[in-house]
């Protein structure tokens, strides 16, 4: 059996879930309200304070969602509670970031500025001019924002310039040499 799937998710104070038919999951918390619909196949029931995912039967398919529902119900747990964050660098001479409203401006040696606007949900917080940290509830859009920010410049593996996530390491080359 699914060792994610098997393990109860924990309801901290504060939080209500609410599951609809067709497993539509309501996640409501003090940081938001989330919605999901999950796989029909599961059965998912609330007792004592825990969420507990079963499964049908011992399919592939079915062993596969297991584990998928469960993590998806604690990822919406999580991000109403604590919240999701990642953070990028921006590296690179004249490569700096600017924030004005919900737009980020990003100027990364293009002949013009990238302006991109925050969606709805996701909040971008400037450090200095070369960090931007991703915030939200939903980790899925925090992830997606935070690979649209980096796709616009990706670190390139001789001099490191460009975006990169904080824990990222960039596998550096060794640059051409001139004959002796």
């Amino acid at each position: 059996m699914s060792r994610i799937g098997r393990m109860p998710v924990a309801i901290p104070a504060g939080v209500t879930v609410t599951i609809a038919e067709n497993n539509v999951v309501t996640v409501k918390g003090p940081k938001g309200e989330l919605v999901r619909e999950l796989p029909v196949e599961m059965e998912i029931k609330e007792e004592a304070g825990q969420i507990i995912v079963t499964r049908p039967n011992d399919l592939k398919r079915m062993k596969s969602l297991h584990g998928l529902t469960r993590t998806l119900i604690f990822n919406m747990i999580h991000g109403v509670t604590a919240g999701y964050e990642k953070k990028l660098e921006v590296n690179g001479v004249g490569y700096r970031a600017a924030k004005a409203g919900k737009k980020l401006t990003l100027n990364l040696g293009y002949s013009h500025p990238v302006e991109m606007e925050d969606p709805e949900g996701i909040e971008t917080v400037l450090e200095g001019q070369n960090i931007i940290i991703v915030k939200g509830i939903d980790k899925e859009k925090v992830g997606q924002f935070a690979a649209e920010i980096r796709s616009k410049r990706e670190p390139e593996p001789y001099k490191g310039k460009g975006i990169k996530y904080a824990d990222e390491v960039i596998r550096r080359k060794v640059g051409k040499t001139g004959k002796k």
